[in-house]
């Protein structure tokens, strides 16, 4: 889920808002040979940086990306990324907090 996460913090952030010529990211959260939680973090807190920076040079919220992205191919603004990253990054929370009650057997609040 981190690495799905990355690749999301990369494609709205950079790719499609700041239309950064980077590497289209890849969604998937199969692990390669190289993975690491150490490199799986390490990436994450990277991305989740430069996301930072690139909204704070931001002044305008509704100030459109500069590509259509997603699965409509629209044209967002930089409020649209933000929540939407909050609804993204959040479900996955969700989902890891399922999978550790189901592996610790222990529920909290």
């Amino acid at each position: 889920m981190v690495k799905h996460l990355t690749a999301a913090e990369l494609y709205w952030f950079a790719w499609a808002f700041e239309g950064a010529d980077v590497e289209h990211p890849d969604f998937s959260m199969d692990l390669s040979e190289g993975d690491s939680a150490d490199s799986l973090l390490a990436a994450y807190r990277s991305a989740t940086e430069r996301s930072n920076e690139i909204i704070e040079r931001c002044g305008d919220l509704s100030r459109p990306c500069a590509r259509a992205a997603g699965t409509a191919g629209a044209v967002r603004s930089m409020r649209w990324v933000l929540v939407h990253m909050i609804e993204e990054t959040a479900r996955h929370a969700g989902h890891a907090d399922i999978l550790r009650e189901q592996a610790d057997g222990s529920t909290g609040r």
